[in-house]
């Protein structure tokens, strides 16, 4: 029964990716066909409930089952403040910490002149934020800020992209999320280009006049989706704030609530071997750490432990529960003889992701 249920909740089912064997454009269209397959619509009304489960609860920073936002979350510090009832839901709001709202991380107003379902309930971009923020942000795309003319009060901003470095080519108005959570916002828009792909031109071309902002960041294309400056600042968040405990929770707990899966999350190389021209050009490697010499033992465990033995320097080591809490993170570790070793682990299994200069992997573990 517990390898049942950690194969459910840790993983993709068996076989699941079987059929995304190509490579660039067809193997976007690959995983298209796997995740539009029990693609079951729940409905914009029963986000509510998906939101009041554990997944998209704070069980990683302040660990105290306050609603996860985006937007309001300090990792590293106290929030300011916390939505912890299904009372503080809303539409209205005069200030921060007001209210939280379902926000559309693809903005609403870019698809629904053309089709309104499946994009307006999906919570693979539909995610629970603070309202006050939400507005500020409007439609505007995800981007770099330069100097900002709004401040949420955890960080994340709006002002003109810099048009330099990896966001060069647009100085519009953009909104940029704190560092822990571009991976985060980046995936969900690779899900969107990939799930949808069939939809983006129609999409592109039936916009109406309140998501011009948003338009910028689409080309009009079924297959490159974006255009070329936020296609390098998506690929760039993807591949700078690897997949979290926190992605890996709400991923699984929405395949549990609608019958499909973010890829991007599953396989964060998805993105490189799909859009690999730009990748390339971007300088970002498919993750090579799996080519790294190293090595977990024992596994499984008999004595609350296990040691993982690495050729290469370690810049984190998260230990993380099949309900995907964080149930140990190290940062830069100090290896001795190139070991380090986890302790106090109790009876289970787990996931244990190592990151090594912004390339991460994840392995199974089992503690008898």
């Amino acid at each position: 029964m517990l390898l049942i249920a950690f194969t459910m909740m840790a993983q993709p089912p068996a076989n699941y990716y079987n059929s995304a064997i190509g490579t660039g454009y067809t193997l976007k269209t690959q995983l298209k066909n796997i995740i539009s397959n029990g693609h079951d619509d729940q409905g914009y009304g029963s986000l509510w409930n998906l939101y009041q489960t554990n997944a998209f609860r704070d069980n990683y920073y302040e660990d105290d089952n306050s609603l996860l936002d985006m937007y309001s979350e300090i990792p590293n510090g106290t929030d300011p403040y916390e939505y912890t009832s299904d009372s503080q839901q809303c539409g209205q709001y005069s200030g921060e910490g007001d209210c939280y709202n379902r926000e559309h991380l693809v903005p609403q107003s870019y698809f629904d002149n053309f089709q309104v379902n499946p994009m307006k309930n999906d919570p693979f971009h539909v995610v629970p934020a603070d309202g006050s923020v939400n507005g500020a942000r409007g439609n505007f795309p995800f981007g770099v800020v330069g100097n900002a003319n709004y401040n949420s009060q955890n960080g994340s901003k709006r002002g003109n992209n810099v048009n330099s470095g990896y966001a060069a080519g647009y100085s519009g108005l953009v909104f940029e999320p704190i560092d822990e959570f571009k991976g985060d916002i980046a995936r969900s828009y690779l899900y969107f280009a990939t799930r949808y792909e069939d939809l983006m031109a129609n999409f592109f071309t039936s916009t109406n006049s309140t998501s011009t902002q948003a338009k910028n960041m689409f080309d009009g294309s079924i297959n490159k989706v974006f255009s070329d400056t936020f296609l390098n600042i998506l690929l760039t968040w993807n591949y700078q704030d690897p997949i979290s405990a926190k992605e890996i929770a709400i991923n699984n707990a929405i395949y549990n609530y609608q019958g499909n899966r973010n890829p991007f999350i599953d396989n964060a190389n998805y993105a490189c071997e799909i859009w690999s021209s730009a990748c390339t050009a971007l300088n970002l490697s498919i993750n090579t750490l799996e080519t790294v010499t190293f090595s977990i033992y024992p596994n499984p465990s008999k004595n609350n432990s296990v040691s993982i033995q690495s050729a290469a320097v370690i810049d984190e080591i998260q230990l993380i529960t099949i309900n995907g809490q964080l149930l140990q993170q190290i940062k830069s570790p100090v290896l001795e003889n190139a070991s380090y070793s986890l302790k106090n682990i109790p009876q289970g299994f787990y996931l244990l992701k190592i990151t090594s200069s912004n390339q991460s992997v994840t392995k199974k573990v089992i503690i008898n």
